[in-house]
């Protein structure tokens, strides 16, 4: 009971103080001689103090005796410290907490105390989370987004061909958060983001992220052609986590045979490379074909016997040799998501799109002041990945007719060749200066409002974004045009006039040929390709991408051209 009396007394500020001491040692003067009360005038006050506490213990003050009777105000909150090491433990757990993770290894050289608070848990698994965004409980090993079948693999066995599953990821009963932030997640963190493979013209999207107690690099697969709104799929192509205490290990995911040995280099600056080192998980029992049917599948969702197009035969045989060949051991270039502007149409982003006998690929679309751009993140030999695919003119709005003259290709193709013929003049009279060559781009447009195409005409830039708040508009594909998937949305907000980009295989003789833009809601749009008379449709990519967001708009805009270099 003394001891609880003696720390309350400390907490109020009246245990320890150079006036309590200086009354403790006149009473103990004249304890003898004071023999009707058994304990010191210091005791009386944390007596009364306590019982103040008890009685309201939310009051900072209370009024005490002394020992001349004369009533005096005593703190009851902690004395004011003079240094960090005054301050309680787990204050200093709070403060520590909130620092970055890479300065603590020098806070723990202060002193012994500060050395000792740093191996506190709590401080480690907030920098886990606040930097990484790991899982608050990471043992647990749930994953997102992902179904317990597809946490395990099949690994067969070639004597009789059967096969059973193992689990990808294992459990981890045990682990310690400073560990795992020391020898894991800070010396891997320049990979965490979006990154394209360097696979030729083909490309692809890779998202590495802390999962649990792991860092996996996920390999983004569009849906199986032509279902352009189904959800993306999702391959692991590596992971990296601690098998031991102090060190980290790299595993290949690729092949069908359970993770194996694999190495991770950083070449440079927002560049790194993967290597397995037993590629020989890769092979399948049944040869070259077993492993093509296998990839076929989880590709397109079909055997080859369904395919009974030749041409599209031709490309996906040559789609899985020039793969294959990698062996996961691939080049990875870091990658941005567009910046995003109030002004902008719609939210910029990943959309998945429908490229004819090509199948389904993923593009990036951005908005640059009046132009809207889709780059290539995933290719074919035609266009490659990297490739500028769609650049919308937003300055450029059509206003669609009714539903009747909708349907004629011809009205259609006079409409948008009538504004591309418009831009091809404003682009000659910039490259060469005349008199009245300021004056040609208004002078055209006022052309193509005074003389539109039968039932069709552009509306002026103004009014464009009036008419995106605007009630929808009925849509439907001109006859003649061929569509991949024909569930389209029958409304759309917008239409605008672009350029889509179109090749011979092997890139050659690369070509901008004009299109329509036609904005159905904020996930989708579509764009009708003239000169081949086709129709794309684009859904937006839904998940969630961390450690994806550009430094700034000029480093965003260098990355598109560095992309585009890759490939040309």
């Amino acid at each position: 009971m003394l001891l609880r009396m003696a720390v309350c007394a400390r907490l109020c500020g009246v245990g320890q103080s150079r006036r309590c001491r200086r009354r403790q040692r006149h009473s103990q003067a004249n304890r003898e001689s004071d023999s009707e009360t058994d304990m010191d005038d210091d005791e009386e006050e944390r007596v009364v103090v306590v019982g103040k506490m008890k009685d309201d213990p939310g009051c900072h003050k209370t009024c005490t005796a002394g020992p001349s009777g004369v009533g005096f105000e005593a703190s009851v909150g902690p004395p004011h410290p003079q240094s960090l090491l005054d301050l309680p433990p787990e204050i200093l757990v709070e403060i520590f907490s909130s620092l970055p993770g890479t300065a603590l290894p020098n806070l723990a050289l202060v002193c012994k105390k500060f050395r000792q608070i740093l191996n506190t848990e709590t401080i480690w698994r907030r920098r886990c989370t606040n930097e990484f965004g790991m899982n608050d409980d990471p043992r647990k090993m749930e994953i997102v987004g992902m179904s317990s079948r597809e946490l395990y693999v099949k690994r067969v066995n070639p004597k009789v061909k059967s096969g059973r599953f193992m689990k990808l990821l294992p459990d981890y009963e045990h682990m310690d958060f400073r560990d795992v932030y020391t020898h894991l997640l800070h010396p891997y963190r320049h990979i965490l983001g979006l990154w394209q493979p360097d696979i030729g013209p083909y490309g692809g999207l890779l998202n590495v992220v802390v999962d649990g107690l792991f860092i996996i690099g996920w390999m983004y697969l569009p849906p199986h052609d032509p279902r352009v709104e189904d959800p993306m799929r999702r391959r692991p192509l590596f992971r990296i986590h601690m098998l031991e205490k102090n060190k980290a290990t790299v595993e290949c995911m690729y092949g069908h045979k359970g993770p194996h040995k694999g190495d991770i280099q950083t070449v440079k600056k927002d560049e790194f490379s993967t290597k397995c080192n037993q590629t020989d998980h890769h092979r399948m029992p049944g040869g070259r074909q077993e492993e093509f049917r296998t990839w076929l599948e989880e590709e397109w969702g079909r055997t080859l016997e369904d395919i009974f197009h030749e041409h599209m035969q031709e490309l996906i045989l040559m789609k899985f040799i020039y793969t294959s060949q990698y062996d996961n051991c691939l080049t990875y270039r870091r990658i941005y998501l567009p910046p995003y502007l109030p002004s902008d149409l719609l939210q910029p982003g990943l959309f998945k799109g429908t490229y004819g006998s090509h199948g389904l690929e993923i593009i990036m679309l951005s908005f640059h002041g009046s132009k809207a751009k889709a780059t290539k993140l995933t290719g074919d030999p035609n266009v490659p990945a990297g490739q500028l695919t769609l650049e919308i003119d937003l300055n450029r709005p059509l206003r669609l007719p009714d539903l009747e003259h909708q349907r004629n290709m011809d009205e259609l193709q006079q409409l948008v060749m009538g504004v591309h013929e418009e831009v091809q003049r404003s682009l000659q009279a910039q490259d060469v200066p005349s008199e009245g060559a300021e004056a040609s781009p208004s002078l055209g447009a006022e052309n193509s409002e005074s003389d539109p195409p039968a039932g069709l005409e552009t509306v002026e830039p103004a009014a464009a974004t009036c008419s995106a708040t605007s009630e929808p508009q009925s849509f439907v594909l001109p006859l003649g045009v061929i569509a991949r998937n024909e569930v389209y949305p029958r409304t759309c907000k917008m239409c605008f006039y672009g350029t889509g980009l179109i090749a011979g295989h092997g890139f050659t003789s690369p070509e901008r040929t004009p299109g329509l833009f036609v904005l159905f809601d904020d996930d989708r749009f579509g764009f009708i390709w003239l000169e081949l008379k086709s129709f794309s449709m684009y859904s937006r990519l839904t998940d969630q991408l961390s450690h994806a967001q550009p430094p700034c708009m000029e480093r965003f805009e260098a990355m598109l051209r560095n992309m585009q270099s890759w490939t040309s």
